[in-house]
């Protein structure tokens, strides 16, 4: 990713980012928010690079010494803050590769930054002792924090920082681009597209794993049979599906544009409004089946799983009470 220009969506914050990068305003804190695959670290990395780039026009120029340091992972300014434990950011991680650091002045460039990414991981004592140094930053510090759930941040630091939240790319965009850049067939950037439900990173993650369709054919095999199944086949489904805990969100996301094409079937009737156009009949059948709430019961217990499953509820039990909810509506 070069620039701001090669950027899919964001434009609100890519507009923002360079305004202040032109009119001169910089902040010395900035959040950017989204799930995991909106491009956190993406836009952090291109902001910092513009914000070193020698050129100084609101973007990055790509051709200086700092954007080729970059480019290289050599910029002596720009500091990615790492930590041992995978869990947590501890208050000596933010001490020694922050706190102390940011009291030298920058090596080369007119920016020290300081990008944390997974910032909810920082412990309170972490956060407490960043915020001393977001209270009072000398005037060539800037610390962007990447995080999927703001609210895992203090509200102090949240009232101290620029917030950028990163929204869904439309799933046209995304379907442009999978065919554009990566040459993937329509039928399967359509459906890439519409199970990432406005992820960039999702849909380009789907598109180019080489077990897609192996995963795919099991997906809609599942949804297309399930409601035929005894108890034991559902436990012998969940018993597959184990074999697939690392996919298990993007499974389930499958399955849920499968059922929000049934619901689009029983409300309009329009093959055209479809993901599985091909798949007219069989969503026919299954929409004739449900009533509308009952739909609506699918995919909160799909919703409802993720959940359970992100909370570490026994992954067995998670599968299990979903499939019977959508057995039983």
């Amino acid at each position: 990713m070069a620039s701001f220009k090669d950027v899919i969506g964001h434009e609100q914050i890519i507009e923002h980012l360079s305004n202040s990068l032109k009119n001169k305003k910089i902040s010395h804190a900035y959040i950017f928010c989204g799930e995991d695959g909106t491009g956190k670290n993406m836009l952090a990395k291109l902001f910092a690079k513009a914000l070193q780039c020698e050129a100084g026009y609101g973007d990055n120029c790509g051709m200086c010494r700092s954007c080729r340091q970059v480019e290289s992972g050599n910029q002596p300014d720009i500091r990615w803050v790492t930590h041992e434990k995978p869990a947590s950011i501890g208050v000596d991680d933010i001490r020694e590769q922050v706190n102390n650091d940011i009291a030298i002045k920058p090596y080369s460039s007119k920016y020290k930054i300081y990008i944390i990414d997974e910032a909810e991981k920082m412990t309170p004592q972490a956060q407490n002792a960043l915020l001393k140094t977001i209270e009072e930053p000398p005037s060539y510090g800037v610390i962007m924090l990447l995080t999927n759930n703001m609210d895992d941040l203090l509200q102090t630091i949240r009232s101290r920082c620029v917030t950028l939240s990163l929204k869904a790319i439309p799933t046209g965009k995304i379907q442009e681009y999978l065919i554009e850049k990566y040459e993937i067939p329509d039928y399967k950037a359509r459906i890439c597209a519409s199970y990432a439900q406005g992820n960039m990173g999702k849909a380009i993650r789907m598109a180019t794993s080489d077990e897609f369709n192996e995963l795919h054919s099991s997906v809609l095999n599942l949804v297309k049979n399930v409601d035929d199944m005894d108890i034991y086949m559902v436990m012998d489904a969940v018993k597959k599906l184990s074999e697939y805990k690392v996919e298990i969100y993007d499974i389930i996301d499958m399955m849920m544009v499968w059922y929000r094409d049934v619901l689009m079937l029983k409300l309009t009737n329009d093959p055209n409004l479809l993901v599985y156009p091909e798949e007219y009949s069989a969503l026919s059948k299954r929409a004739s089946r449900s009533t509308f709430e009952g739909l609506d019961y699918i995919i909160k217990a799909m919703e409802k799983a993720k959940t359970r499953l992100r909370a570490n509820v026994n992954f067995d039990t998670a599968l299990e009470l979903m499939l019977l909810t959508i057995k039983e509506n």
